[in-house]
């Protein structure tokens, strides 16, 4: 079956199968949150983004060892099961540098824009975006056989940013960071996974832009 990226809490996990990387999305929790598995194919080393919710559902789908487990931002909708899932298998914790302190389980990785992020053979770009929270990241996995795949967590979405809550001076701090992080320097072809619902394209979103930056949110 190929990979949509539509899955419901309780539901089956989508997997996408790349020549280098294995992507398994699942929805946990009851604010429908996205995590997911990525798998070095070469090695069998695996990395979590977003231990969200529900470990023991986390925990199936690792179904083995874990070697990282990544929190995009310090909301606890997104790290509710993180401390069971690294009781379980020490994994190391990572989170970008400004967020690690709104986290209650202890980051080993701190990471910062730019950074590069391994596991087996694969290598994710961080790129830090501002607004959300301070602290919040992205991930890039830039398939050498393939277009790129963006792991948003909440700062982008179909139709739309993260939220900023009315805040102007914080919806401008991303809605910039998103173009220029993220569109001026991805194709169009670039998959977004976000970190709740679902996925979208960067071509589906670019036409968006300056009517998001007008709506303000």
């Amino acid at each position: 079956m190929s990979y949509h990226g539509a899955v419901k809490v309780g539901g089956t996990p989508a997997v996408r199968e790349l020549p280098q990387l294995m992507i398994t999305k699942v929805a946990v929790g009851p604010m429908n949150n996205n995590a997911y598995l990525l798998r070095c194919r070469a090695t069998d080393e695996q990395l979590l983004i977003d231990a969200a919710a529900e470990a023991p559902v986390l925990l199936e789908t690792v179904g083995g060892s874990l070697a990282t487990v990544v929190t995009t931002h310090r909301h606890q909708d997104h790290w509710n099961a993180l401390a069971p899932v690294v009781q379980a298998t020490g994994a190391r914790t990572a989170a970008g540098r400004l967020d690690a302190e709104g986290i209650p389980v202890p980051t080993d990785l701190l990471l910062d824009d730019g950074d590069m992020l391994r596991f087996g053979e694969i290598e994710l770009t961080v790129r830090h975006l501002v607004g959300h929270t301070p602290g919040a990241i992205v991930l890039i996995y830039d398939d050498p056989k393939g277009h790129p795949h963006l792991f948003t967590g909440d700062c982008l979405f179909p139709g739309g940013i993260g939220n900023t809550w009315g805040d102007t001076a914080a919806f401008t701090s991303l809605l910039d960071g998103v173009e220029t992080k993220l569109f001026a320097a991805l194709p169009d072809e670039t998959w977004v996974y976000p970190g709740h619902g679902d996925d979208t394209t960067l071509g589906t979103e670019r036409p968006n832009l300056a009517e998001w930056r007008t709506r303000g949110w």
